[in-house]
């Protein structure tokens, strides 16, 4: 433990402690000290002739105690009653409590974490690209999650097979986070045919997912529209790989790098589509 400075320990070796000193080492603002005061939160030890509020040392772990636990989210009205009629097995129970909700807060926020992550590297990664341009890349293996293949049977629609796939990912697994955008796969076969209007399957990219995009030589391109308007840009991947004589293997992963998240335009959202090849 980190020794106390000079002027905490002079503060700590006197009898009481200004509102101004409680303030300064249990880091909160004398504003909130008097209103923890007027709720009968912490009432001061004793007040001076001037009406000055006083403290003893052992406030400043009182303070703590509360600030902590409004950060966790209890109002004040809570932290009163839990204050003013604690016991050792109150505090024990409400402490027990508290890391339930902590470890479940944690995991939330891991989540969104990767969320970010995982936005902020397929956005800053289209920083540098020509639009107008094929490339040819070689790719890691990646982490997602891939759902069935969907169907598209009796005139089922698109939005049908999307929500087909948001239900399997609960069936799956009911704690799977399902805040990651949906993205869709083609086949081989469907590519060859010129068949890319909806996805064989959707696939969420998430780093904790239990399927792998393959490593290898992709032919990569991006066009600007809806969501669907791919049309052109497979044509021109399909004329790259017939060009260069590459061999086409699939699948193809499509993303959207930027959608409603970041562009307030549907129609200008920036497609990415990437076909796994071979050199011919």
């Amino acid at each position: 433990m980190v020794a106390p400075g000079k002027e905490l320990t002079r503060a700590m070796n006197t009898e009481l402690l200004s509102i101004s000193e409680l303030a300064k080492f249990s880091r909160v603002s004398r504003t909130a000290l008097i209103h923890y005061d007027k709720a009968g939160l912490v009432k001061p030890i004793a007040r001076g002739d001037n009406n000055y509020r006083h403290y003893s040392d052992g406030h400043i772990a009182l303070v703590n105690l509360v600030r902590t636990l409004q950060h966790l989210g209890m109002s004040l009205k809570d932290i009163t009653f839990v204050v003013q009629h604690r016991t050792p097995d109150s505090i024990l129970k409400l402490f027990k409590e508290q890391i339930v909700n902590i470890d479940r807060d944690i995991v939330s926020l891991t989540n969104a974490r990767k969320l970010m992550e995982n936005m902020i590297n397929v956005i800053g990664g289209i920083a540098a690209i020509d639009e107008s341009k094929i490339y040819l890349e070689q790719l890691p293996a990646e982490h997602i999650f891939l759902g069935p293949d969907n169907d598209y049977s009796n005139g089922r629609t698109l939005n049908a097979a999307l929500l087909d796939f948001y239900n399997w990912c609960k069936i799956y697994d009911s704690n799977m986070n399902l805040n990651y955008s949906a993205w869709g796969t083609f086949s081989a076969d469907r590519l060859k045919r010129g068949d890319w209007v909806w996805p064989d399957k959707f696939y969420f990219n998430n780093p904790d997912g239990p399927d792998i995009k393959p490593e290898g030589l992709y032919a990569t391109g991006y066009a600007r529209g809806n969501y669907g308007d791919t049309d052109d840009l497979y044509r021109r991947l399909m004329a790259f790989i017939e060009q260069h004589k590459l061999k086409l293997i699939g699948p193809s992963f499509e993303t959207y790098p930027l959608n409603e998240i970041s562009v307030m335009d549907p129609s200008n959202y920036l497609i990415r589509a990437s076909i796994l090849v071979e050199q011919g």
